[in-house]
């Protein structure tokens, strides 16, 4: 009886591990949370495991009403193309390799900057990862598939905190204490200003009882 529960715990573990490698093959976009609201930087990683070719173009399509991308990290090597709807809003971006690639034994890492959508729940990130071979892998399906779509689960932001221009959040106690740093500098100088107007009353005060 111990040694088949001996056994039964090594096939977990053998499974367990092979599992972790197939699941840190995939190409996953990070942060994997995030705030609604806020500004993001995204980040695709993109492991190479075909063998005998290169990983050479790499495209990622997501949902305009969950994130709208603004921006694009350039990377030595690659270049990029958008993709954009009816609207102007960018759907997507392809990245291709101006040389080999990436090998079997490497991986690449492309960044992108945008603005979370306030009501979004999630972003769904759908990967197409083409090698030099012609070879296309679709990492699009559903969570637990063998190439699942990546995902970043979006969470409610705090009750009145907003976002400003330069992607910082902001609180109604910040901007309170903000304005209370412009009341106490008021009263700092009230208070100034009595004390030389009562030094200078003593002053003159002295002045008529010597005159």
């Amino acid at each position: 009886m111990v040694k088949k529960m001996m056994m039964n715990c090594v096939i977990l573990m053998i499974g367990s591990i092979l599992f972790a490698g197939i699941a840190s093959a995939h190409v996953v976009v990070y942060p994997t949370q995030t705030t609604q609201g806020s500004y993001e930087k995204f980040t695709v990683r993109v492991p190479s495991e075909e063998e005998g070719t290169s990983t050479v173009k790499v495209e990622v399509r997501f949902q305009v009403d969950a994130v709208s991308i603004l921006r694009f990290e350039p990377k030595p090597g690659w270049t990029y193309e958008v993709a954009k709807d009816a609207e102007n809003k960018i759907t997507g971006v392809t990245w291709t390799s101006e040389g080999d690639g990436l090998a079997r034994i490497e991986f690449g890492e492309f960044s992108m900057q945008g603005k979370v959508a306030d009501a979004a729940t999630q972003i769904e990130w759908k990967a197409y990862q083409t090698y030099k071979n012609g070879t296309v892998v679709e990492w699009t399906g559903a969570e637990g598939s063998q190439k699942p779509s990546s995902i970043t689960l979006v969470q409610a932001k705090a009750a009145g905190t907003s976002v400003d221009s330069h992607g910082q959040s902001t609180t109604v106690d910040e901007k309170n204490s903000e304005g209370d740093g412009s009341s106490s500098q008021t009263a700092l100088y009230l208070s100034i200003a009595a004390v030389v107007l009562g030094a200078l009353a003593l002053i003159v005060s002295i002045a008529r009882k010597k005159a």
